[in-house]
């Protein structure tokens, strides 16, 4: 069972980011339409390419609700491609190598790495609804059911 999730209601900053598909540009960009931000600690891992295709296959259900999605973690873009293209997601994974929105989003934390600590990405999920407003945090996320929590969020939003 994934941890209660946390409602927020705070403006997030108008980020800019790197994405696939030569996406750059402002989080406002996608203003008016609520945004899923999932993060995950490695590309083309095994926990990791799980949550990016459960997102994946439930990602019509995301494209119902008018939801944009958005996979982030600290490989570099050209890592993120080959995952992309690999597992054929459709939505775009966020480069985030400098940590600018894992320091936001308060998701860097130890972790124990075959018996050694290391810093690296708490799995964590937020919606983020058509105005910027936070209005949920989903922190230690386990992958399995998680994505019903999210798509029951977006509906209630």
């Amino acid at each position: 069972m994934n941890q209660e999730p946390t409602i927020i209601n705070q403006t997030v900053p108008d980020f800019f980011i790197n994405a696939t598909d030569n996406i750059s540009g402002k989080l406002s960009q996608w203003s008016g339409r609520p945004i899923v931000l999932f993060f995950y600690p490695k590309d083309n891992t095994p926990v990791c390419s799980a949550q990016a295709k459960y997102f994946r296959d439930h990602f019509g259900q995301f494209e119902n609700l008018n939801t944009q999605v958005f996979g982030v973690s600290r490989d570099t873009l050209a890592s993120h491609t080959r995952f992309k293209e690999r597992l054929g997601l459709p939505y775009e994974l966020i480069a985030d190598p400098a940590g600018e929105l894992c320091n936001y989003f308060e998701v860097l934390g130890t972790k124990n790495f075959f018996g050694k600590k290391i810093t690296g990405i708490i799995r964590s999920t937020f919606l983020i609804d058509k105005n910027r407003m936070l209005r949920v945090a989903w922190r230690k996320v386990k992958v399995s059911h998680h994505i019903e929590e999210v798509l029951n969020a977006i509906r209630e939003l």
